[in-house]
């Protein structure tokens, strides 16, 4: 992996520094610092590891103003060097189900992974299906921002976009469903500090 100006923090600095960042580095992101920190995001945990999350990263100018436009013309998308974007497509998993059944099993095992998918997924809708891709996708969303904050990026995860327009620039089908897009370079700002509820508030023990 390329060497990032940065020392790679731990998985609690990385978490207590991140901040929701808007200005931005005028500096590439190496493409190798791209794929490591969507190598460590694809480790987030997946029920049936059906592993639903896909990834689109978009630094080409034209098109990422584009993706601006579809955001409300957010000034991040423009400042970032890159965005990715976030979405689930199990309608992908759906056709290729054996992409996810571990290979260490025997092919009697895959086969019954397979059938188990088949049943607990063939039964749902394409809507009920897409909900189901979505919230997993969520959870690659939190490692993908621990991930790149851990390697020196900063982030700024957005849920403020026009979907359909979104589908219709990056050429996606009607089915998939966005997690977020995300903002990522290296910081020009510090960001607010953090303001969270203490744990008596959110936090029931029982």
């Amino acid at each position: 992996m390329h060497e990032t100006a940065t020392r790679t923090l731990t998985v609690p600095e990385a978490i207590q520094t991140r901040r929701s960042i808007r200005a931005y580095e005028q500096k590439p992101i190496p493409r190798e610092d791209l794929d490591e920190i969507l190598r460590l995001t694809s480790l987030a945990p997946s029920a049936f590891n059906i592993q639903p999350w896909r990834f689109i990263v978009v630094t080409d100018p034209e098109l990422k103003e584009r993706v601006k436009e579809a955001a409300y013309g957010q000034r991040q998308i423009g400042s970032a060097p890159a965005v990715i974007v976030l979405y689930s497509d199990m309608e992908d998993m759906m056709e290729h189900p054996r992409e996810v059944v571990h290979p260490g099993m025997s092919e009697q095992q895959k086969d019954a992974a397979v059938q188990t998918l088949k049943d607990s997924y063939g039964k749902l809708s394409v809507a009920e299906r897409a909900l189901v891709g979505v919230a997993q996708a969520n959870i690659a969303l939190g490692y993908l921002l621990v991930a790149a904050q851990g390697l020196g990026y900063a982030t700024s995860p957005m849920l403020g976009f026009d979907r359909d327009k979104m589908r219709e620039v990056l050429g996606l089908k009607d089915h998939v469903r966005f997690a977020s897009i995300v903002a990522i370079g290296r910081a020009a700002e510090e960001g607010f500090p953090h303001h969270r509820h203490e744990l008596d508030r959110i936090v029931t023990y029982k």
